[in-house]
């Protein structure tokens, strides 16, 4: 039987630790959110800032698939976290990074979204990396 607990437990159980759980569920929630955001931009939505003469110019629309495509495998990475694959650690803290990479560079569109983005993904690092190792028996 597989259990999700902070404890050791009976050989085959699965170890994770609340900083997993914390990490997946922010993860998929700054996922879906990073989705919208995406799909606000490509459908040319009123909400963004518009800004000139900004270093990293990108069209809105291209932000916009870039948070779209983000936003999705970053969603994807924190339900996997979730299951427990061990893979999706790793994957998870690089993902994060680029999101905060990217939000860094939508900072001029959406100042205050952009900024909690980035605190939420450092987060995210964090839970990923202070968690312990999977044990197996």
């Amino acid at each position: 039987m597989t259990t999700h607990t902070g404890t050791s437990g009976r050989h085959g159980e699965t170890h994770s630790s609340g900083w997993l759980v914390f990490a997946s569920v922010i993860m998929v929630f700054s996922g879906v959110m990073t989705l919208l955001a995406g799909i606000s931009a490509i459908a040319k939505d009123d909400v963004f800032l518009a800004t000139r003469n900004y270093v990293y110019q990108l069209d809105l629309t291209g932000w916009g698939w870039i948070h779209l495509i983000l936003g999705i495998l970053v969603a994807l990475t924190g339900a996997a976290v979730y299951k427990g694959a061990t893979w999706a650690r790793a994957v998870g803290v690089g993902l994060a990074g680029l999101s905060m990479i990217a939000n860094f560079m939508w900072l001029p569109h959406t100042p205050w979204w952009a900024s909690l983005l980035i605190v939420i993904d450092a987060l995210v690092i964090w839970g990923l990396c202070v968690a312990p190792r999977p044990t197996r028996h």
